[in-house]
């Protein structure tokens, strides 16, 4: 997000940003961002969190000449926003396909349980509606036998808890996890790693953190979307009230599978299933609907 914002920056000298950290206590956002556009500083406050519209409400009616720009949320009809959406259902189909085929396979790390996982540090809509049912029609077209163990940490932050819910999971013969969880996900993938079990990603290609233990990153072009935002913003062509829905087709959703990291340190036919499935992804033979807001 601030590589995108200061990429048109430094392209639009008038241009000048300042990046504030909101923080992992998101009881405090709503004053934080009153506090924000109290400044009356800001021609656009530009955020990236599927909360930020429900936590700007009152803000909006505070301040309603404030102009926001909300990447990874949604909210259609306030002349106040903009709003972009990524199809987090393909992305957690993507993760949800390569967990169901690696469980299944003959790789290493593989139990003969067929049990995938999944760890959150917390849920909110975009997760509950979008990420883990498109993670459970992925590996469940793999196999419909496939089960999933579930698992809430709570915030994410505690790397230790991730840990022991990893463990947890392991012992049930759970051999691939997917992690949405922040900084708590190093305890998840420090957990695997001594295991020889195996983590899915969400939003960033992350291989080199943990070779041959993360073998998937479903990933997330933020540094464009908000890019392409910006610019149109700062050329006065950008339409406010509108929120829109990025995909896999259009190069915003994809799964980082060029990487060495990954093709060295997965099965090949688990990788030829998955570049058929991201064919299809890409040319737009096969999408997924996300649900209606």
């Amino acid at each position: 997000l601030v590589s995108g914002v200061n990429k048109v920056a430094a392209e639009n000298p008038n241009v000048s940003v300042k990046v504030v950290e909101a923080g992992f206590d998101q009881s405090k956002w709503p004053e934080q961002m009153m506090a924000l556009a109290a400044t009356q500083e800001y021609q656009w406050i530009l955020t990236s969190n599927p909360s930020l519209p429900a936590v700007c409400k009152d803000v909006f009616t505070a301040f309603p000449k404030q102009k926001f720009i909300f990447m990874d949320g949604y909210l259609t009809g306030n002349p106040m926003t903009y709003s972009v959406m990524y199809n987090q259902v393909e992305q957690g189909y993507m993760a949800g396909y390569l967990a169901g085929l690696v469980t299944k396979s003959s790789m290493k790390g593989a139990t003969p349980d067929l049990k995938v996982g999944a760890i959150v540090a917390q849920e909110y809509p975009a997760l509950t509606t979008e990420m883990i049912p498109g993670y459970t029609q992925g590996f469940k077209a793999v196999d419909p036998a496939i089960t999933l163990d579930y698992r809430v940490i709570g915030n994410w932050w505690d790397a230790n808890k991730a840990a022991d819910l990893a463990n947890s999971m392991m012992d049930a013969g759970v051999d691939v996890i997917l992690s949405i969880a922040g900084g708590a996900g190093q305890g998840t993938i420090k957990a695997a790693q001594a295991r020889g079990r195996y983590i899915v990603y969400f939003d960033s290609n992350v291989y080199k953190l943990a070779p041959g233990t993360i073998i998937g990153c479903a990933t997330l072009d933020q540094e464009r979307a908000v890019y392409e935002t910006l610019k149109k913003a700062v050329q006065g062509v950008l339409q406010f009230g509108k929120a829109d829905v990025l995909n896999t087709k259009a190069g915003y959703v994809d799964f980082a599978d060029q990487d060495p990291l990954y093709t060295s340190n997965v099965a090949p036919d688990v990788v030829a299933k998955m570049a058929d499935l991201m064919k299809k992804f890409r040319s737009g033979s096969f999408s997924l609907p996300v649900p209606k807001m």
